[in-house]
């Protein structure tokens, strides 16, 4: 397998864009989401992306595919909602494991095909498959009833056990790289780090996979959906010795700027960035240009800030394409020496 820290020490990676995005432009009824195996479900499974890995896999692959073409490094999993507490929803639980595998699958064999028509990039560029891991439509740190602050929809051991089943889909599917990404409530994202820590653990025959780690900033605050500073956060996770720690989706690149600076100061791994296509008009599409968000992204490449750069929601195999060309030939960030220990005045 690849060493993804030997590439991050020579060049700029580019991770991949949107997902949901390219999904969207296909059209999709229903009866496609369905396909032949869940024709009798009980309720809708429209917008249920995940499960398009299994029903549609073709379609996830042709996506993966034509982000591998436009330049990118690192393509995501289909599995942001592939856990069992993010499946209730389509009463789906059940597939979780199934989802997981299926979906690092897709991205292998759209890797497979990629290399088919680039043989030289196995050796000499390769490209990586990460295990996307969502934040879960519940908080631990949160209650979602305002009446009763205490209360939790969820433990944190059922969190736990969650993520251990997907990390155990992607790991046998074939993912390369873990990333646990647009982490609001940073509990949620330790009960993933605990969960990957224990699955390789139980399995020592497996070797452990690396760690990427991406939280977001939800307003100018600088702050996290559940309260955290940037530094805060950073600190709350680094113990994990993730190869890398970013922000992504919630802000545009032009938002986002600020807050890439603070990290690449403090951050004593690699730093990731994939913004959203600038914020959302009224009708909650993005308008941002490729070309507009590469310029930003070059900016923060030439100051040093960014070891991996993409795209977030509303970004297209096009944005990738204009962000790869402008940071192609700037070299990446090199991580400060952090001091470890507190010094006395």
């Amino acid at each position: 397998m690849a060493n993804i820290r030997a590439a991050l020490e020579n060049r700029i990676l580019i991770i991949d864009g949107a997902m949901g995005t390219m999904i969207q432009r296909y059209k999709l009824t229903e009866e496609d989401y369905r396909g032949e195996r869940f024709k009798s479900w009980p309720c809708d499974v429209k917008g249920n992306n995940d499960l398009l890995c299994i029903t549609k896999p073709e379609i996830i692959i042709e996506i993966h595919k034509q982000y591998l073409d436009a330049g990118a490094d690192i393509i995501e999993t289909n599995t942001f909602s592939s856990t069992s507490i993010a499946m209730a929803d389509y009463q789906m639980q059940s597939l979780a494991y199934e989802l997981n595998v299926a979906a690092a699958t897709c991205a292998v064999k759209a890797r497979d095909l990629y290399y088919a028509e680039n043989p030289d990039s196995k050796i000499n560029n390769p490209k990586f498959v990460a295990g996307s891991i969502g934040p879960l439509n519940k908080t631990l740190s949160l209650s979602p009833d305002v009446n009763n602050p205490s209360f939790r929809a969820d433990t944190f051991d059922e969190v736990v056990a969650a993520y251990y089943e997907q990390i155990k889909g992607l790991s046998d599917g074939g993912a390369d790289v873990l990333l646990i990404e647009t982490i609001f409530d940073t509990l949620n994202a330790k009960a993933a780090i605990f969960a990957i820590k224990k699955y390789f653990r139980d399995h020592p025959d497996k070797t452990e996979l690396p760690i990427m780690i991406s939280g977001t900033i939800t307003d100018a605050s600088g702050r996290t959906l559940s309260g955290q500073t940037l530094e805060a956060f950073y600190n709350s996770v680094i113990h994990a010795r993730p190869i890398s720690i970013g922000l992504n989706c919630a802000l545009g690149a032009k938002e986002m700027r600020p807050h890439i600076e603070e990290l690449s100061q403090i951050a004593a791994c690699y730093v990731s960035a994939y913004p959203n296509a600038g914020l959302p008009n009224a009708m909650g599409e993005y308008d941002e240009q490729p070309e507009d968000t590469a310029h930003y992204l070059e900016d923060w490449a030439k100051e040093g800030w960014v070891n991996i750069v993409g795209g977030c929601c509303g970004t297209t195999p096009d944005h990738i394409k204009h962000i790869a060309e402008e940071v192609k030939n700037i070299n990446p960030r090199k991580p400060p020496v952090i001091d470890k220990e507190l010094t006395t005045i």
